[in-house]
């Protein structure tokens, strides 16, 4: 039998993404062309915002000194975990050599990029989280400048807590600008910036696709959709947290796309019955949000059995995946499409969010199936070198010429020859194509 829909979306998060490209490259191309002050006039239009761009010491000392102690607390304690987490990640990659053939050396080197750009959403949450995971992975990356953007209210600027973990993660310019302007002037170089080398964080659709076609010119961490979450649970998993998880992550916006995988039925259907009360208990912008992600985007699937449930989590390639079941060493060894992973009823994707240590900047919309999340690595370049003696280049030389006359490309052959001819003189070698 196959899979079955016992709840099937009716919508896509592509479903509304039809202007959203022509809009973002109108307002990028304006920018570009008027600068500084063009930026100002759609932070203007669309923050409603007057005060400083780039945030000055005493602002950031003032905004610091709003957040409560216990708060800064919880901050440290996320950004030391990310920082760990990072530093191990670190240790992943080095600089590395080796003797290929004799006398000729190739190495690795690892080169962080020079300019971050870290966006930080701060529209209808206050994205603290998302400070912590950007920020601090350039800084151990060894970015030598990173900005911190961030949409400011039209009264207060950048939430305070924001202001606080963007600066003790490490940023060395925070500015209040949101959008797609605020990712332009991060790109340009505007406002005395570094042009940045790589853009990274999450944001709506517009900071998305500002992302998606500045691509190429700058780096970016990876083409972000909607957020979107996949549960497998089996008879053994507890509808009410099962319901519960699902809740959490369809609050992060209309469109985000929840789905529920599971060889139980009674589980599913009591999943299903307990999900619109949960959604109902929640704070009134919440609920609105996590209403419409469970009418339109949800799913629920009911599979044979547990291979089955593993070849629809890979087929969706989640975000955030979940496994409540049993043998999670079976699950982590079967799954291989997912941002990231959590094994167990004992974790959940919220602390993925805010606190593990794990990045939650992570590939949406099927994105897993090629690509991981943020990390220490998306900011370092590894790059290559060579250096040989003439006698270890010898035979190097004489394969290059050979090969590339039998491409046709002769000039390449006689890049080879020559050194031949000068460090071998009288030395008679056979460099035709056929050899």
């Amino acid at each position: 039998m196959p899979r079955e829909y016992l709840k099937k979306a009716s919508l896509t998060p592509k479903s509304d993404a039809t202007e959203v490209h022509e809009t973002v490259k109108t307002i990028l191309a304006d920018i570009e062309a008027g600068g500084d002050a063009t930026a100002l006039e759609y932070a203007a239009k669309f923050d409603r915002y007057d005060g400083n761009v780039l945030l000055m010491q005493d602002e950031i000392d003032a905004a610091c000194a709003l957040v409560p102690e216990k708060l800064k607390q919880d901050i440290r304690f996320a950004h030391d975990n990310v920082k760990r987490f990072a530093e191990m990640q670190k240790g992943t990659v080095s600089d590395v050599e080796m003797e290929i053939v004799p006398g000729m050396i190739a190495g690795q080197k690892v080169i962080p990029v020079d300019a971050a750009g870290c966006y930080v959403p701060g529209g209808r949450y206050s994205h603290i989280a998302s400070a912590i995971m950007t920020v601090t992975t350039a800084k151990v990356a060894g970015c030598h400048h990173i900005t911190a953007c961030s949409p400011p209210r039209p009264e207060s600027g950048v939430a305070p807590a924001i202001v606080y973990a963007a600066h003790i993660c490490g940023a060395d310019k925070i500015m209040a600008m949101g959008g797609v302007q605020g990712v332009a002037a991060m790109s340009f170089g505007l406002f005395g910036l570094p042009k940045a080398n790589i853009l990274v964080g999450p944001g709506n659709q517009f900071v998305a696709e500002a992302k998606r076609i500045l691509y190429g010119r700058v780096g970016i961490d990876m083409i972000a959709g909607p957020t979107d979450s996949l549960i497998l649970a089996d008879s053994g998993a507890d509808a009410h947290i099962v319901a519960t998880d699902l809740v959490s992550q369809a609050e992060h916006g209309y469109n985000s796309p929840v789905w529920l995988v599971t060889d139980n039925r009674p589980l599913a259907e009591q999943v299903m019955e307990e999900v619109p009360k949960l959604i109902e208990d929640l704070p009134e912008l919440n609920r609105e949000n996590a209403k419409a992600a469970w009418r339109d985007y949800a799913e629920v699937i009911l599979c044979n059995d547990r291979e089955e449930m593993a070849a629809t989590s890979d087929d969706y390639a989640p975000e955030h995946l979940t496994v409540q079941a049993d043998d999670l060493d079976w699950w982590l060894k079967r799954l291989t499409c997912y941002g990231s992973l959590f094994l167990g009823e004992e974790t959940t994707v919220s602390y993925g969010d805010k606190a593990t240590g794990t990045n939650h900047v992570l590939p949406t919309s099927g994105a897993a199936s090629y690509t991981g999340g943020l990390s220490v690595h998306k900011y370092m370049k590894i790059v290559t070198w060579q250096r040989a003696t003439r006698e270890g280049a010898k035979p190097v030389a004489e394969a290059t010429a050979r090969i590339s006359r039998l491409e046709g490309m002769e000039g390449h052959a006689r890049a080879a020859d020559v050194r031949l001819a000068k460090y071998f003189p009288g030395e008679n070698f056979d460099l035709s194509a056929d050899g």
